[in-house]
């Protein structure tokens, strides 16, 4: 069974171990992940302790599958993590699903990302879902200390197509 909430305070670790291993999957194609996976501990755990009011997960079975954050609470989804065990049984469907609803109800109209462009398994992911490329670039990352191919993708989720052709009258 499938249960999407809010976190709670105490489930950093948790977290942070789901970011980990899914983190370490994304970033296998551009190799650097062992040097740099206390760094990435570290950031995972200060950035789940800290912004847990911003984060929402999802569990299979009451056990936690994944997560997902959007840190200024806007449109930008700046987090998002499937467990690898977890992965091609609908819980990112379900978990993106929550997310842009939870963006709807704020009243916003679309939501956005970015990946490592190399990360073809989240790009077709949320390519599937709806989202379209709208830039790549070169942008420098302090903690891997190198430039990395970055791809923005967004989805509009409201629109005000009132289903009639042309001016209405």
């Amino acid at each position: 069974m499938i249960h999407i909430r809010n976190a709670h305070a105490g489930e950093a670790g948790i977290l942070t171990n789901i970011g980990l291993r899914a983190w370490q999957r994304a970033m296998a194609p551009i190799g650097g992940t062992d040097a740099h996976l206390e760094s990435a501990r570290t950031a995972f755990t200060q950035f789940a302790e800290r912004s847990w009011l911003t984060i929402t997960v999802i569990e299979q079975n009451g056990a936690l599958a994944g997560w997902a954050a959007r840190e200024e609470l806007d449109e930008n989804i700046t987090d998002f993590w499937i467990d690898p065990s977890y992965t091609r049984q609908g819980l990112g469907s379900a978990l993106l699903s929550q997310i842009e609803k939870d963006i709807v109800g704020q009243g916003l109209e679309k939501a956005a990302l970015q990946s490592h462009a190399g990360n073809a398994e989240a790009v077709s992911f949320f390519k599937a879902h709806g989202y379209e490329v709208h830039w790549l670039s070169v942008i420098y990352s302090p903690r891997l200390d190198r430039d990395i191919p970055t791809i923005g993708l967004s989805k509009t989720l409201v629109t005000d197509d009132d289903g009639t052709y042309g001016i209405g009258f």
